[in-house]
């Protein structure tokens, strides 16, 4: 593996933009890999793992981060192992799925849409998910795995319903955006209308889920999770290559031989049952998928989005949020989406005010 620094005349250029790159190969393997990008995923890996060291040692019972990883590595006391493993391990691992999913989502629908603001909360598809799985909870007082289907159907149903408005001799970004917007603003208005239909107790409940929590998390919601990734990361690991020919447009994409439509359709799909899936197992937290792809992108400096450093970002905010939640107001706990919510505001009234000036 060797490192090289392109010179000009013969450089590697990323849209015109010089960069540093790793490049190796051997029988195997033979490719090349942006330096900064991997070490800005080290970084965040490593903050995560920092913070959730200490998400996993601080509570009501205190637990020094040796300890912390004697539990988790090696033997300890039952009583520590207990609640590491039990209580606090299965929340930490869930943050980090869930953000590195919402990371991804968020990387597909900007690149899809060419547009800072093309994420799933704000097109409507995460609107969508939680009326399904707010149907399924008001209507059958469905569990787990019913709410989830019905995540799933819902935002599946909302993709679809905001394809085909934005459908016009294919899709351009800034139409999905604004259908996906006026879909979302109808979909909300039903939210509400079903809450303030049922009654008080299954009101509250869908309340308290609508906010976006990872309190009482178990082994038993990890599991879903992981096998749901499982089955969209090799699917998603083919069709990924392809989103940077599609944000040169579809007629360059037909030229290197990409059916962009399809591959669109896809692509679509896969960032809409990550949502969905997120929806399902912590309801809709909003604004990780907006910021995660953007920060990284300017963090690594390159000019597409990235799938993988926007995984490992949204994975560090979720992880972060949420232990902030369970702290700031201790010991009351904090919805999780109420601190993604709060942060993801401002930086949606910066994205904004950033655009706006560009015009």
């Amino acid at each position: 593996m060797t490192l090289v620094e392109p010179v000009r005349g013969d450089s590697e250029v990323d849209f015109g933009r010089r960069v540093r790159i790793l490049r190796f190969a051997d029988d195997r393997i033979n490719g090349r890999i942006g330096v900064r990008p991997v070490l800005v995923c080290a970084i965040l890996v490593l903050l995560s793992l920092v913070v959730s060291v200490f998400a996993l040692g601080t509570g009501d019972v205190s637990i020094p981060p040796a300890e912390v990883l004697r539990a988790v590595f090696s033997d300890a006391p039952r009583f520590t192992e207990v609640v590491v493993m039990e209580w606090r391990f299965p929340r930490v691992v869930l943050a980090l799925l869930l953000g590195g999913a919402l990371g991804v989502s968020g990387a597909i629908f900007q690149s899809l849409t060419r547009n800072p603001l093309g994420s799933p909360d704000i097109i409507g598809f995460d609107t969508g998910a939680y009326t399904g799985a707010l149907i399924v909870i008001l209507t059958v007082s469905g569990g787990y795995y019913q709410t989830g289907a019905g995540a799933l159907i819902g935002g599946i149903c909302t993709a679809a319903v905001v394809y085909l408005l934005a459908f016009k001799r294919g899709v351009q970004g800034f139409r999905l955006i604004i259908v996906g917007i006026a879909v979302s603003a109808v979909l909300a208005s039903i939210n509400t209308w079903l809450i303030i239909k049922a009654d008080l107790a299954d009101a509250m409940a869908a309340a308290v889920w609508a906010a976006g929590s990872l309190n009482g998390s178990s082994w038993a919601q990890v599991g879903p999770v992981v096998v749901v990734l499982m089955v969209i990361a090799p699917i998603l690991t083919v069709v990924a290559g392809r989103l940077p020919m599609l944000e040169l447009g579809d007629d360059a994409a037909k030229a290197l031989g990409i059916r962009a439509e399809p591959t669109r359709l896809i692509l679509i799909v896969l960032g809409v049952a990550l949502t969905a899936m997120v929806t399902a197992s912590a309801g809709p937290i909003s604004f990780i998928s907006l910021a995660a792809p953007q920060l990284v992108r300017r963090l690594t400096k390159t000019a597409g989005v990235a799938l993988i450093p926007s995984a490992v970002m949204g994975a560090f905010l979720l992880v972060l949020s949420d232990w902030a939640a369970q702290r700031l107001f201790a010991p009351t706990q904090l919805p999780v989406g109420v601190v993604t919510v709060s942060i993801g505001g401002a930086y949606f009234v910066w994205l904004l005010a950033r655009e706006g000036r560009k015009q």
